[in-house]
């Protein structure tokens, strides 16, 4: 495959012409550097993942970013965020100057920008493929195929495959940057802590039971989690509970960002293994959830993505509020539809006061109804719209 159109392109495309800057972060290998480039191809181009090129940023900025007036397009921003300070002041004296940055590290690159480029950025979040983006050649494959090949884009450009991508975006990323960044001398608690969270995919998240296994303190469990969070490797998903007089769980439900990875921190090592692993349901729901995510974010919207559970155990697996109203959705990888999946979402306009305009259950049968009530769909014909 060539280029996969990507669908948040339409609104950095129109974002770029009213924000002097653009930044696109997201998880490492999202393919941030590839976007800005078919986006904006008369942009020049420095990846500050190359030494000789940082250094000349960090000695000379000034030098650096005036050595011309065409758009600049810095690749790895985070690595030198002195920068944007410099830039600041040039699309504050220069407003026709255009900059297109994108960097890997949430944590650190948005303290910088929300410090440096307030109301001169606009600012976008690029996660893995969506299944809009490549179901072509998705279609093609069964489901655990699919779950276990993950969404990342060098799978889909045939230029990796996920048995090898995996290990290697571990080894690379995770256990070095985030392990650097976090200065951990013992490589095997927080692989650990890693493992541990990918078994608790779909689950509330507690910090207390996490230190006891863990054999660490709260404090360096939540540490180690907002880094991963922050790093795109992580994603809590908050619950629902403005408007409603009932007692709610108020702590965020675990997910990771990738299907393929939540399969390699699991040690599932094949299609065929994820079929039969007790946390197949668990990982398909991660992967719906995720997909609600990227609606959001690829629409340039923040948040409005949520799950719902109350006091006497009563849950819907996700919420999404637009416009002051809510989409409800079970999620099923079961092939087999059952009446009872419905039973929770039928309860549901009881509790909220918050409309509800769409019920629906998502599973992986062949079954489809979109007239009722309720809409039972295949997850191959998923809209958020």
């Amino acid at each position: 495959m060539g280029y996969i159109n990507r669908i948040i392109e339409q609104t950095i495309s129109d974002a770029s012409m009213y924000f002097p800057v653009i930044v696109v972060t997201g998880p490492r290998q999202s393919g941030k550097s590839t976007l800005l480039g078919h986006l904006f191809p008369d942009a020049i181009k420095f990846s500050l993942k190359d030494v000789n090129i940082r250094d000349f940023a960090e000695n000379d900025p000034i030098a650096f970013l005036n050595q011309t007036d065409k758009p600049l397009f810095i690749d790895e921003v985070q690595k030198v965020p002195m920068l944007l300070e410099y830039i600041q002041g040039i699309v504050d004296n220069h407003p026709d100057r255009k900059f297109f940055l994108s960097g890997s590290s949430n944590f650190e690159l948005m303290k910088s920008v929300s410090e440096s480029l307030a109301g001169r950025a606009g600012v976008y979040e690029l996660l893995p493929m969506s299944y809009s983006e490549i179901t072509t050649h998705a279609s093609e494959k069964d489901l655990d195929t699919f779950l276990y090949d993950g969404l990342f884009p060098a799978i889909y450009a045939g230029k990796n495959t996920a048995k090898l991508f995996y290990p290697s975006y571990v080894r690379t990323y995770i256990e070095k940057d985030i392990r650097d960044l976090l200065n951990i001398k013992d490589s095997m608690l927080f692989f650990r802590f890693l493992k541990l969270c990918a078994a608790r995919i779909g689950s509330v998240f507690n910090a207390n039971e996490l230190s006891g296994e863990v054999g660490v303190d709260n404090k360096t469990i939540t540490a180690w989690l907002s880094v991963l969070t922050a790093s795109y490797i992580i994603y809590l998903l908050p619950p629902y509970y403005e408007n409603i007089s009932k007692r709610l769980v108020k702590r965020p439900k675990l997910y990771f960002t990738d299907p393929g990875l939540a399969c390699y921190m699991l040690d599932i090592e094949s299609p065929a293994q994820l079929s039969k692993d007790k946390m197949r349901g668990n990982i398909f729901e991660n992967y719906i959830v995720m997909e609600a995510i990227k609606h959001r974010t690829n629409n340039g919207k923040e948040g409005g993505v949520y799950f719902y559970r109350d006091s006497n155990g009563n849950e819907v697996d996700l919420l999404i509020k637009e416009e002051g109203m809510l989409k409800t959705f079970e999620i099923k990888s079961s092939m087999t539809y059952i009446h009872e999946f419905g039973n929770t979402l039928k309860k549901l306009p009881d509790w909220l006061t918050t409309p509800i305009v769409k019920k629906c259950i998502i599973y992986n049968g062949d079954f489809e109804n979109t007239a009722g009530d309720i809409e039972v769909i295949n997850y191959r014909h998923l809209k958020f719209t």
